[in-house]
């Protein structure tokens, strides 16, 4: 299975949160750090906000913080949300796509079963299991300087 890069940054984010849960952290920051642009980045901040991952602040001392401990944030419910745009194959669009196999095909179900696989073996770890440790020092104390 193939995650969208948008899911990829979206646990990136979470993982990196979960390694300062005390910290608010900004998008900006979290962008450098992982060398994404902060533009995309900040894209997914604000569906990982609308999913309920985290919460958000702005202004002086703002930033972000995870909404809800890391252990009760299974990745198998993050991907799930963060996927749900994407669709495996063509026949899986809420469209139907343009499949002429569909009506005989019986790859289908199969996919359908793998793809529920991957996503039930992710419920089994959290967000805490991937904690990201996090830029050392001297990395930190240079980007509260800018």
């Amino acid at each position: 299975m193939r995650l969208a890069a948008f899911t990829d940054y979206g646990l990136r984010v979470l993982m990196r949160l979960a390694a300062a849960p005390d910290e608010s952290l900004t998008t900006f920051r979290i962008a450098e750090e992982f060398h994404i642009p902060y533009n995309h980045l900040a894209k997914v901040v604000q569906d990982l906000a609308r999913g309920g991952f985290v919460t958000t602040q702005r202004g002086a001392g703002g930033g972000m913080r995870l909404a809800r401990a890391a252990d009760r944030i299974r990745l198998g419910e993050v991907v799930r949300y963060l996927e749900q745009r994407y669709a495996l194959v063509e026949c899986f669009r809420s469209d139907g796509g343009n499949c002429l196999l569909t009506p005989g095909c019986r790859l289908k179900s199969r996919l359908a079963q793998a793809s529920e696989a991957f996503i039930a073996d992710l419920d089994r770890s959290s967000v805490a299991d991937c904690a990201f440790p996090g830029p050392g020092p001297a990395t930190r104390a240079a980007a509260r300087k800018r």
